[in-house]
């Protein structure tokens, strides 16, 4: 039997308000959810995606019902002998962007996924093998959560401390001044890395390698090793307020050139820095109306109340338990997701038996 049996994969189309932030339907494209809509949904079950166009194509699931755009297709069940979550996790196994229809954009043709051969086990088996693997997302999916929590925890200490008593009824502190982030923050500059490195670590996932958002690959070198923030240099990257996408990463890596790559000084902590930029509105700094940036020489004028190294250290003594947290809790994430990783194709090849399991 070959999917084109069980499933159908449906176009996505264009929706009008994909860029919406408080709408209830997921909207996906080839990379994944790139924005909520208050448009019916195009999907009215929960399913999987798959990437229809682009360079990287990707599979996804969302619980609710949702829409898609025209870059990636929808699954509907042709049958009820498929349980929709255990066949996204099946498609997980394929390596969708190998099959390239040969157009001048990278794509896939669903006529290719309907030839991709399959057996189907019985319905309970794909419900135990489901609950197993979303042991791990739902773990993982917690620890998210704490780490928000920690986060806004550590936000609004930062906020009472450094923000709401300004501006100091009229008189700043005789040991804290007025001055620019030039000085508390050392930029580190990265260099360009061979598309060899990216395509040789691709499969081993060795170092990450960060754009100006997220990790964007996988390569077998790194540049940086320790903590740093990144913030985004693309000045189309700051969200709906103004506020620049930051990145708070720990270990070996490489980023790109979108990135400020960004390290504290004179008092100031990586953690600091990150609630300071968290909390600080850089869209009067963003230059360009063809290409939006934030150049080192803006970022560097921006003007902040410096408190005296006493108050910092002071408070980054209370901080640092927080990010110690959320730096063990990534962790943890890591070593799940590596276990869940290595688990799946065996769970769906049936190498490991399931149907013991009381679940």
């Amino acid at each position: 039997m070959v999917w084109g049996d069980y499933i159908s994969f449906e176009y996505g189309k264009p929706v009008k308000d994909k860029e919406s932030s408080d709408g209830v339907v997921p909207v996906y494209g080839t990379n994944g959810q790139i924005g909520t809509s208050h448009l019916s949904p195009l999907c009215k079950i929960p399913s999987f995606i798959v990437g229809r166009k682009g360079a990287y194509r990707g599979v996804h699931y969302s619980s609710v019902p949702f829409s898609v755009i025209d870059t990636a297709f929808y699954a509907l069940p042709l049958t009820d002998k498929v349980n929709m979550k255990w066949a996204y996790y099946k498609f997980l196994t394929y390596d969708i962007n190998r099959m390239d229809s040969g157009s001048a954009i990278p794509s896939t043709d669903r006529y290719e996924l309907y030839k991709i051969p399959v057996e189907i086990p019985n319905l309970d088996i794909q419900r135990k093998i489901v609950a197993v693997l979303d042991s791990f997302n739902e773990k993982i999916g917690t620890n998210v959560a704490i780490n928000e929590n920690l986060f806004q925890q550590a936000q609004t200490l930062y906020k009472a401390r450094f923000v709401d008593m300004l501006p100091f009824d009229g008189v700043m502190p005789a040991d804290w001044h007025l001055g620019t982030v030039s000085e508390i923050i050392e930029i580190h500059d990265s260099k360009r890395i061979p598309l060899s490195s990216r395509e040789r670590a691709a499969l081993a996932k060795v170092y990450p390698y960060y754009g100006a958002t997220s990790i964007m690959d996988y390569v077998d070198r790194y540049l940086f090793d320790g903590i740093y923030l990144l913030l985004g240099e693309d000045g189309s990257v700051v969200d709906s307020q103004g506020f620049p996408i930051l990145q708070y990463v720990e270990g070996k890596f490489w980023v790109n050139n979108h990135a400020h790559i960004l390290t504290g000084k004179n008092g100031f902590s990586v953690e600091m820095l990150y609630l300071l930029f968290s909390m600080t509105n850089v869209q009067s700094i963003v230059t360009g109306a063809v290409q939006p940036k934030i150049s080192q020489a803006n970022l560097n004028k921006v003007s902040i109340v410096i408190p005296s190294e006493d108050e910092l250290l002071s408070f980054d003594s209370m901080i640092q338990p927080y990010f110690g947290q959320i730096r063990n809790l990534r962790a943890e994430n890591e070593r799940l997701a590596a276990t869940r990783d290595a688990l799946l194709p065996k769970l769906m090849s049936g190498e490991l038996d399931v149907s013991e399991l009381d679940l």
